[in-house]
């Protein structure tokens, strides 16, 4: 089995809001994964006394604790269960129904001998090959159907935050892990995987260096770092690249390559 990951602050100044786990019993039968991008909010009040890497780190330790020990709940119900755990740790010193409150996208896979299951929640990806190398992604599109102009508006944006018709993360309310993307491949149909933050799927989605094949291939023979270094050295030589789409010179990147 071959497992790399890697984690890179988009600042050296500020602190990482992402949050990447790996947890391998030493029965050797399975694992599960978990990696979060927390939601950068703005400069101004949250309702919420904690920074957002608090909250990734909560939730991230709540979310690799339970798929693994909880292995006769969903994952869907694990990422709730976590997330109510996580809310309850700071209800009583901040506003939880605050728009802005800290929040991340979620990717999580669990496997053993007979399955991979896999939830993804926002904008981070899940990349799985098969043994015949096709690579299916495993995508939460809704904050991509939000129109680019709405998206530059934060008030027209905080309007579509988690609720209907819009796009969703995880925050304070344990249902919204009902609206993941979840599901279940067997095991035999899936050589290795891959999880990425959008900051490190910027070489597919925003600097459009390949496709999600091309990615793979990339992860399969670099390894995270290598992805990622290809993606800084794009964001330095030049500012412009990406376009409107781009928020910042640079954004937390993560990614994670499991071959099972």
């Amino acid at each position: 089995m071959r497992t790399e990951l890697v984690t890179v602050p988009g600042h050296p100044e500020r602190p990482n809001e992402d949050w990447i786990s790996v947890a391998l019993p030493s029965s050797g039968q399975g694992g599960t994964a978990v990696v979060l991008d927390g939601v950068t909010p703005p400069p101004d009040d949250d309702g919420c006394v904690h920074t957002v890497d608090w909250f990734t780190a909560r939730l991230g330790g709540a979310l690799t604790e339970l798929s693994g020990s909880r292995r006769d709940l969903s994952l869907a119900e694990i990422l709730s269960l976590a997330i109510r755990r996580t809310a309850d740790s700071h209800r009583d010193t901040c506003d939880l129904s605050h728009v802005r409150t800290p929040q991340a996208t979620v990717v999580m896979a669990r496997w053993d001998r007979d399955s991979v299951e896999h939830l993804v929640l926002s904008d981070s990806a899940l990349l799985l090959a098969s043994p015949e190398g096709t690579v299916r992604a495993v995508l939460d599109g809704r904050l991509d159907l939000v129109p680019r102009e709405i998206l530059r508006s934060r008030v027209a944006t905080d309007a579509l935050r988690n609720t209907e018709g819009g796009f969703f993360t995880a925050a304070a309310d344990p249902s919204v892990a009902h609206r993941a993307v979840t599901g279940v491949t067997p095991r035999a149909d899936v050589r290795a995987f891959a999880a990425l933050t959008d900051g490190a799927s910027r070489w597919v989605e925003l600097f459009q260096e390949g496709d999600w094949a091309a990615c793979f291939r990339l992860l399969e023979k670099e390894g995270p770092r290598g992805l990622v270094e290809r993606v800084r050295a794009i964001e330095s030589a030049d500012r412009t690249a990406g376009g409107a789409r781009r928020w910042k010179l640079h954004d937390d990147a993560t990614a994670l390559y499991v071959e099972l």
